[in-house]
């Protein structure tokens, strides 16, 4: 299994490239803001050929280059249909106005072929069996990836903005809710083993195991507690 990672852009949000080995297919995940070069230079370093883009959400700093990256590659995107609007419209996804001096230049709007994720789903994309776990609380339409474990790697979590080491995403953008999120957390994340990997959205990887322990949202989760007794932080 290869899996390559770089943090792209004003956000630093992690970009993945995944693919049994190099030499063959890829999955792309989350190319976000400015992540195009970092893509390519992966990919000549792989060998790798993409196959598809395959998104957690629609915030712009995680789907900002979907469209060069699949229009170079003739490839489709994957995104939940509650999150898919975000892709032509993202300010009305955070809900405020995009700094030009900041982001820069931006391509706006849908790849020519979209697909949409459904919770359970199991992607057979590379060589490769994602499957699609529905994860709201950050936004209606944020999905995670998992990875089964293989000989030569546990289990992976690409939990995009749900979970992060030592947090979680932020639940004040538009769609965004403390109790969807510690739901999906109780649904998607506790029930995983302590072994399996998480590479998150944003920051550095983490497993579950490290989180269970201190992760001060998991802790409210197992404990049965709810948003009131919640912390409030996140990206």
């Amino acid at each position: 299994m290869l899996i390559a990672g770089f943090p792209a852009g004003a956000w630093g949000t992690n970009c993945y490239l995944v693919a049994p080995a190099a030499g063959e297919e890829c999955v792309i995940i989350d190319p976000g803001h400015e992540a195009a070069p970092g893509v390519e230079e992966a990919l000549k370093k792989h060998r790798l050929k993409p196959v598809a883009v395959v998104l957690t959400h629609g915030h712009i700093d995680h789907v900002a280059s979907v469209v060069p990256v699949c229009g170079a590659h003739d490839v489709p995107a994957w995104i939940h249909p509650e999150d898919r609007y975000m892709m032509s419209d993202p300010e009305k996804g955070i809900g405020r106005t995009i700094g030009m001096p900041l982001m820069g230049q931006l391509t706006v709007g849908e790849p020519d072929d979209v697909r949409e994720l459904a919770d359970g789903t199991k992607l057979e994309l590379a060589g490769l069996e994602l499957t699609v776990a529905h994860a709201p609380g950050h936004t209606k339409g944020s999905v995670t990836f998992g990875l089964p474990e293989a000989a030569d790697i546990p289990p992976v979590l690409f939990s995009g903005d749900l979970l992060f080491a030592g947090s979680i995403g932020r639940t004040d953008f538009p769609g965004g809710s403390m109790d969807d999120m510690l739901e999906s957390l109780a649904r998607v994340v506790l029930p995983l083993d302590d072994a399996t990997v998480v590479l998150p959205g944003h920051n550095e990887y983490t497993t579950i195991g490290q989180e269970r322990a201190t992760n001060p949202y998991l802790r409210q989760v197992a404990a049965g507690l709810g948003a009131q007794e919640a912390p409030r932080r996140g990206m």
